[in-house]
C-alpha cells in the first residue's frame, strides 16, 4: 500500500454530559489505528485507580503556572475559582502532528476555541448532539448517584453548550451509537486525505511524473 507522509489532525469531540462522547471516542480508537487520546495535565490529586500519564499528568500548581506563562498549554481552565486546574500540554500534541499521528480531545467548546486559535489549520471540531433534550435527560436520570438538583444543573449546562454548535466543523446526532461512530470515522478519514495535510504529496507526484 502506498503511504504518503501527512500531518496529523487534532479531532475535538464536544458534547453535553450524556451526549455519548465517551462511547464514541472509545469506539473510534478501537477501530482506527494511529489515533491517540490527548492526556491533560491537572493540579488535582489522583483519584482511586487513576494512573499518572494515562488518565492525567498530575502536576503541581507551580508547574501548571509555568506552563501557562511559557506557552506550554494549548487550552486550560479552572472549573471553579480557586479550584484545581486542567489543561492540554502543547509539546506532545505538536510532536504527534509532526509524526503524522492523530489526537482526539475530550474538551468543551471553550477549549476547542482556544485550540483552534493556537493551532490554526490543525484542529477539527465535531459537536455531538443528542436526538432530543428529553432523551438527554433520560440518559442522565439513568446514571446512579445523581439527584434531581444535579440533573437540573446538568440540563441547564447542556442547553448552554448546545448553543455553540455552529462553531464546529461538523455536527453528528447520536440517536444510534453505531451510526454516530461511523459518521465520526468518515470525518476523520476525510480529514486525513485533505491536500493541505498530505505533506508528502509533492514528492510523490514529482517521483511519479519523473518516470
Amino acid at each position: 500500500m502506498i503511504e504518503i507522509a501527512r500531518r496529523g489532525v487534532c479531532l475535538v469531540l464536544c458534547a453535553p454530559s450524556g451526549g455519548g462522547k465517551g462511547a464514541i471516542t472509545g469506539a473510534l480508537m478501537a477501530r482506527e489505528t494511529g489515533v491517540r487520546r490527548s492526556v491533560s495535565v491537572t493540579t488535582r490529586a489522583p483519584r482511586s485507580g487513576e494512573v499518572n500519564g494515562v488518565d492525567y499528568h498530575f502536576i503541581t500548581e507551580n508547574e501548571f503556572s509555568a506552563m501557562e506563562r511559557n506557552g506550554g498549554l494549548l487550552e486550560w481552565a479552572r472549573v471553579l475559582r480557586g479550584s484545581h486546574a486542567y489543561g492540554t500540554p502543547r509539546a506532545p500534541v505538536e510532536a504527534a502532528l509532526t509524526a503524522g499521528e492523530d489526537m482526539i480531545f475530550d474538551i468543551d467548546w471553550q477549549g476547542f476555541r482556544s485550540m483552534r486559535e493556537r493551532l490554526p489549520g490543525d484542529v477539527l471540531g465535531i459537536f455531538i448532539l443528542p436526538p432530543g433534550l428529553d432523551v438527554l435527560e433520560q440518559r442522565l436520570r439513568s446514571r446512579a448517584g445523581e439527584g434531581p438538583a444535579e440533573i437540573a444543573r446538568r440540563m441547564r449546562t447542556a442547553r448552554e453548550e448546545i448553543s455553540h454548535w455552529p462553531e464546529f466543523d461538523h455536527v453528528v446526532v447520536n440517536d444510534q451509537l453505531g451510526r454516530a461512530v461511523e459518521e465520526v470515522v468518515c470525518v476523520l478519514r476525510a480529514a486525513r486525505l485533505a491536500t493541505a495535510r498530505r505533506v508528502g504529496l509533492a514528492d510523490f507526484v514529482a517521483g511519479m511524473t519523473a518516470q
